[in-house]
This record gives C-alpha cells, sequence and structure tokens, in this order.
C-alpha cells in the first residue's frame, strides 16, 4: 500500500499491486486494473519510488526460503 494525495489535498491509501498504468499528462493519472483512475498530485517519477520500495518493503517480510 503507498499513500498519495488527489488533487483536492486529501491523502489516501492505493494498494500498489493493483496498479496497472500510471501516466503523467500533465497531472499524475494512476489506473488500477479493475478500471478506476485517480488523479494525484505526486508526480509520476515518485508514484513509481513509492511503488518499489512497497515492493521491496514485502520482499524482506518474506521468510527465506
Amino acid at each position: 500500500m503507498i499513500e498519495v494525495t488527489r488533487l483536492n489535498g486529501k491523502r489516501f491509501i492505493i494498494n500498489a499491486e493493483l496498479i496497472r498504468t500510471i501516466e503523467e499528462k500533465p497531472d499524475t493519472i494512476i489506473t488500477l486494473i479493475n478500471g478506476d483512475h485517480f488523479v494525484v498530485r505526486e508526480p509520476m517519477r515518485e508514484v513509481v519510488e513509492k511503488c518499489i520500495e512497497y515492493g521491496r518493503h514485502l520482499r524482506r517480510l518474506m521468510p527465506a526460503a
């Protein structure tokens, strides 16, 4: 889960595993696999970095094989 900000300033949490695409034109638009769209204040690069960090966090929680 990552935290992002709507254009009206309200913060919310989105499941990074459900993100299909992230576009910047010029606002950042996150599209989920179910087709829902969210326009957020964060630049595309920042959303991508948050998703990468979320994935790293999950891998640290997994027990070693």
